[in-house]
């Protein structure tokens, strides 16, 4: 039986360890390139924003657009989309008769990743987004308002939208709802649910009617239905 070759047995020794220190540099440079990632994405529209009132970035999914829409289905008017990420929501409502349709969002790379998109749907001069802090833009004649935003920021939302909004407006939120205003539907079910609020006598439908529940808040019919 032959002895193992010392000189050998060392070598792969070395050898495996390298591996090891291959597969933390691995990780290691995973890591950075995700850092790199966030700081050139993500991160440029929040150094002009308050800790507070920062709100990251998550893309609606395909089913809270289509519960967005079925919520604002018949109605007519400007839409703004406060946060607008990749303006989505912003092309959907365009197609939906929604016009003007405008997107608020304060992360350059997202607004010029909206443009590229609304390029490809041919819809780069009939949509319009800019990069500008939500909390500066006046509302006072959008009557159709888009928010998918953190719960810790809706309080604050609630008064700007009660200040600004015109009458008959509405709001649709998506994920979260307002904290003390009454919705008048919603439609969906956990992340997906979205709420809508009506503007009437210069402030939220319903605010003083008790919370309904689940079985009477009427629901907006399926924009696919039909």
């Amino acid at each position: 039986m032959e002895q193992d070759d010392p000189g050998e047995a060392l070598t792969e020794i070395r050898e495996r360890r390298l591996s090891v220190l291959e597969l933390l540099q691995v990780a290691a440079g995973s890591g950075l390139a995700a850092y790199a990632v966030w700081a050139l994405i993500l991160q440029p529209g929040f150094r002009r924003v308050p800790l507070r009132l920062q709100v990251p970035y998550v893309g609606a999914s395909v089913r809270q657009v289509e519960h967005v829409l079925s919520l604002l289905k018949g109605r007519s008017g400007k839409l703004v989309d406060l946060g607008s990420g990749d303006g989505r929501i912003v092309l959907a409502a365009h197609r939906c008769g929604l016009r003007p349709a405008v997107g608020y969002e304060l992360n350059p790379w997202l607004v010029g990743l909206a443009r590229l998109y609304a390029w490809r749907a041919g819809c780069a001069s009939s949509v319009s987004y800019h990069r500008e802090d939500l909390w500066k833009v006046n509302l006072r004649d959008c009557y159709n308002v888009s928010v998918f935003l953190a719960p810790s920021v809706l309080p604050l939302l609630e008064s700007k939208l009660q200040a600004e909004l015109p009458e008959g407006a509405r709001v649709v939120s998506g994920r979260f709802p307002l904290p003390t205003w009454q919705p008048v539907a919603v439609v969906g079910e956990g992340l997906d649910r979205v709420w809508a609020y009506d503007i009437h006598n210069g402030g939220p439908a319903g605010q003083a009617a008790p919370a309904p529940s689940s079985t009477s808040v009427p629901r907006a019919p399926d924009p696919q239905a039909g």
